[in-house]
Order: C-alpha cells, then sequence, then structure tokens
C-alpha cells in the first residue's frame, strides 16, 4: 500500500479526533483544552497513536492523569464515532499518548534565550 494513503488517513484520522473529542461527555475530558497534535496509524490500518497535547495542566500531574484516565474509558465511544465518520473497511484500535514536544520546544527556547554571548571585540583582543 503506498505510503501517501496512509499519510492521508493519519491526517483524517487527527482531524477527525479534534471534532469527535469536543462531543465526549467524560468531564475529565469534556472540562480540559485538547489538542489533537497527531495521529500514527499502522500499515495494516489495525491500530493508530494519537498524541495529544493539554493546555494548562503543566504542573499537575495528577489532572494529566485524570484526562489519560478519561480518553482511555471514553476510547469506545470515541472509536465508534471514528468508525462512523471515517470509510475504512478497518476502524483502528486507538492509543492516547500525551505529546511533550510543545513543552520541550518551551524549554529548549528558554535555554537559547538565556544564553549570554561574549561581545566579539573581547574574543578579538584575547
Amino acid at each position: 500500500m503506498a505510503k501517501y494513503r496512509r499519510d492521508r488517513v493519519n491526517d483524517a484520522v487527527a482531524l477527525e479526533m479534534v471534532s469527535i473529542l469536543r462531543n465526549v461527555k467524560d468531564p475529565r475530558v469534556s472540562g480540559a483544552f485538547i489538542s489533537v497534535t497527531g495521529a500514527d496509524v499502522t500499515p495494516d490500518f489495525k491500530y493508530a497513536k494519537i498524541y495529544y497535547s493539554v493546555l494548562g495542566i503543566d504542573d499537575d500531574p495528577e489532572e494529566a492523569k485524570e484526562i489519560a484516565k478519561g480518553l482511555k474509558s471514553a476510547q469506545g465511544f470515541i472509536r465508534s464515532q471514528l468508525a462512523k465518520t471515517l470509510n475504512l473497511r478497518v476502524t483502528p484500535e486507538l492509543t492516547f499518548i500525551p505529546d511533550e514536544s510543545m513543552k520541550r520546544g518551551v524549554e529548549i527556547a528558554a535555554m537559547i534565550n538565556n544564553l549570554e554571548f561574549a561581545d566579539e571585540e573581547e574574543e578579538i583582543d584575547e
């Protein structure tokens, strides 16, 4: 199967997940601002990893655990909604993975901003 088809399915799954997560009635999920950052479907379309990030829970690991539990408990509903919206022969089993890339990017940007650069004149004098 061509890789470009899998890329299109990945994009379609990620796009549909955004609208499906808005309709989840679990308060752990509906009360949080969850952003789907990507999807990775296996070549046989049986499994999919859904990468997500949550805005505003940087310092609270308990809240992050509760959101993960909420997503896991709503997994059946989310999969059934995905089956209704996407016309795939097999609807993938979903695994939700928190995406820490945004947090790491902010930390790296802060490190870069905190670097002190020596003046070029000082380097020449030495």
